[in-house]
């Protein structure tokens, strides 16, 4: 193989990492173990029309799930994948919609007031709709129609969010066109309606909202608001952003008519620090948010997503506690007196009796003087050179009753990685493909009952199903050494986790497969009931018993030998006459290359996997002398596959497919058309 000469790029012509394509050791972290597809027709739902953003809801112990989109809402069934309702909501025959496109675009979705709430941009004048339906099943109904304003934005592109608490209505959107007075508050319900003070944030970008219960302290419960703003510090080194965690209180009702009146007595905010401080290295724009609520509040953790202007991504995890610590006892940035008594950002019954002096410290330092670090707080629990855009996590009960959290991470370009938080340390389960080329992931949504991920590409809403156990359902060994908690090894197979299941999630050591009793254990291979090709699976005392397949071969002709690679965390080589050598990966397939065939060359090859405690023979092939004169530039055929390439490379789609093809009918070739193969997928 010739080497080109040319280094990879991404698609913005920056350095793309070697990693994936080299596997140094020190990146085997951000590798994921197993590359799925997700191609079944029935696990999709296509739109007529590409859509440029979706919102998704699902109520609170709800089983529906609604999906807005441009001009419309749906109400979808996960479970089978289908449409239950379909409602229209184009803007008025007729309107005028200014500068912009005449179009309605979702951005609310929530239950309010016994009915579904539903405020879209309407042609650049924001409305909101109350749907309402009479009977189960019923088409819902417009039963009242209110000004959107503070509750959608004008376009779909400027920053918006909301958040119902028992009855009341919050939410942040710009008041104005021109997307200023972007700020967060509660604009319907029970409670007065309340705002902030405009100078406590600068040129705000909303990330996500959430409510905090205190079953036993229903009053001090909080609504926190995570989002970035313009940086204050202006020198060059500085991030012109700074990532943020706020609070304000449930019952607060704002001030009094003499001071800050509807405004927020409780808005409190405090930096949220993601990084290597030892190395002075941090991730300051957040990207998004998934709160991991708990039974005890202050077991609930916040799992954060940051990129930074190097274009890394890292993923912390926060303690709701250590967050209300910092609230409770920081200092207050540039404020030097004594600290007034209620302290500020306190819970009160009654916000508008506060002194004055303690809403004073509110209006004018509202910031913290102490950062909020993660649990871990010397290096951020996951850095990736992947470009992650969402996340969400679930909390999976395994086999021994032990609780796991599994990040859900979603790429730019269509991918969705399953992480396993191992002690804090990430194992990329799995990486899956949701569509046969790039699209982008506009919403996600947690079904954690189901085990279904919703996720909305601009071209189609796609469910995956996580507890996709047929991946791993070759053999005992294999299920174990996935280590995904949403399967466990059965007498079936692999199959959903059950209560006594065959599982080592912490460690993956298959040797669970051979002590434990209770189970039927099987080394048969399954067939392939899954969209990946799978391989015979033998167990390590077993190492010959794959049959070979033949191909005869030229004296002095280039050859290669090729066999798949299942799993990116294996060790692969080829052993040939009691001699081993080092696989060259090249995307799914793992090769060895003789320049020229020789006598010593020909006999049987083991293509050899080692993970962890568990060695297996992935495809035995035997060489043997073509006797007859062959014109060594013809490319002969053999009996059985030797291996194949497979290219998703969409800049070099056709010819790389072209490629694909014929070395997945198992045609030899030569260096030259090897090395063309090379450059295509780089």
């Amino acid at each position: 193989m010739v080497y080109s000469g040319r280094l990879p790029l991404n698609k913005n012509g920056q350095f793309s990492c070697l990693c994936r394509w080299a596997f140094p050791l020190s990146c085997v972290r951000d590798i994921p173990r197993l590359i799925l597809r997700q191609e079944r027709i029935e696990d999709r739902l296509e739109y007529n029309l590409p859509q440029n953003h979706t919102v998704f809801f699902q109520p609170e112990d709800g089983d529906e799930l609604y999906v807005g989109g441009t001009d419309f809402v749906f109400q979808i069934d996960v479970e089978y994948n289908r449409i239950l309702e379909l409602f229209s909501l184009g803007t008025a025959a007729g309107q005028t919609c200014g500068e912009g496109p005449c179009k309605n675009v979702i951005t609310v979705i929530q239950k309010f007031q016994d009915s579904l709430f539903v405020c879209g941009t309407n042609g650049n004048k924001p409305q909101c709709w109350k749907l309402y339906s009479q009977m189960p099943n019923h088409t819902l109904e417009i039963v009242e129609s209110y000004e959107g304003t503070g509750l959608s934005p004008y376009v779909y592109s400027q920053n918006a969010l909301s958040l119902t608490v028992e009855g009341d209505l919050y939410a942040a959107a710009p008041l104005y066109s021109d997307g200023s007075s972007l700020q967060f508050r509660r604009k319907a319900g029970s409670r007065t309606n309340v705002w902030m003070y405009d100078k406590w944030v600068t040129e705000p970008t909303f990330i996500s909202t959430c409510w905090v219960r205190r079953r036993e302290e229903p009053d001090k419960e909080k609504i926190y608001i995570f989002f970035r703003e313009k940086n204050s510090d202006s020198s060059p080194e500085a991030d012109p952003w700074i990532s943020r965690v706020a609070q304000v209180c449930k019952v607060d009702e704002g001030g009094s008519k003499r001071f800050l009146q509807n405004m927020w007595t409780s808005f409190l905010k405090a930096r949220l620090v993601c990084g290597i401080p030892n190395e002075s290295l941090y991730f300051n724009r957040l990207q998004d948010v998934y709160v991991l609520h708990a039974e005890e509040w202050r077991d609930s953790q916040v799992y954060a997503l940051f990129t930074s202007s190097w274009n890394g991504t890292a993923v912390c995890v926060y303690s709701m506690e250590e967050i209300d610590r910092i609230f409770q006892n920081s200092p207050f940035r540039g404020y030097s007196k004594d600290i007034p008594n209620p302290r500020p950002g306190t819970c009160v019954s009654d916000s508008k009796d506060l002194p004055l002096a303690t809403v004073n410290v509110i209006k004018d330092h509202p910031e913290m003087t102490d950062w909020i670090h993660p649990i871990q707080p010397y290096t951020p629990f996951y850095i990736s050179n992947y470009n992650y855009t969402k996340i969400v996590v679930d909390r999976v009960q395994a086999a021994d009753y032990t609780t796991h959290n599994v990040l859900l991470l979603a790429t730019d370009t269509g991918m969705i990685h399953k992480i396993l938080n191992d002690r804090f340390k990430p194992f990329i389960i799995s990486e899956t493909h949701l569509s046969n080329h790039s699209d982008v992931i506009r919403s996600m949504k947690l079904d954690s009952r189901k085990r279904k991920l919703v996720v909305g590409l601009s071209e189609q809403i796609s469910i995956l199903d996580l507890q996709r156990c047929q991946d791993y359902n070759g053999s005992c060994h294999v299920c174990v050494l996935a280590r995904d908690p949403y399967c466990a090894w059965t007498e079936a197979g692999c199959k959903p986790t059950i209560p006594g299941g065959i599982q080592n999630i912490d460690g993956g050591q298959t040797n669970v497969c051979l002590k434990t009793a209770g189970v039927k254990i099987s080394e048969e291979p399954k067939k392939p009931t899954s969209n990946r090709t799978r391989r015979d699976t033998q167990p390590s005392s077993s190492l010959n018993a794959l049959s070979a397949s033949v191909h005869s071969v030229p004296l002095n002709v280039p050859f290669y030998l090729s066999c798949p690679i299942d799993s990116y965390h294996a060790h692969y080589t080829w052993e040939h006459l009691g001699t081993t050598r080092p696989c060259l990966r090249l995307q799914a397939s793992c090769l060895h290359l003789i320049p020229s065939m020789q006598t010593e060359h020909y006999g049987n090859y083991q293509c050899v996997s080692k993970e962890r405690d568990y060695t297996r023979v992935v495809r035995v092939v035997r060489a043997t002398q073509l006797l007859s004169n062959h014109n060594p530039s013809i490319i002969s055929r053999p009996a059985r596959p030797v291996g194949t390439i497979s290219t998703n490379i969409e800049d070099s789609k056709n010819n790389g497919a072209t490629a694909a093809m014929a070395m997945q009918a198992g045609w030899f070739v030569t260096f030259a058309a090897l090395d063309i193969i090379v450059q295509l997928l780089q």
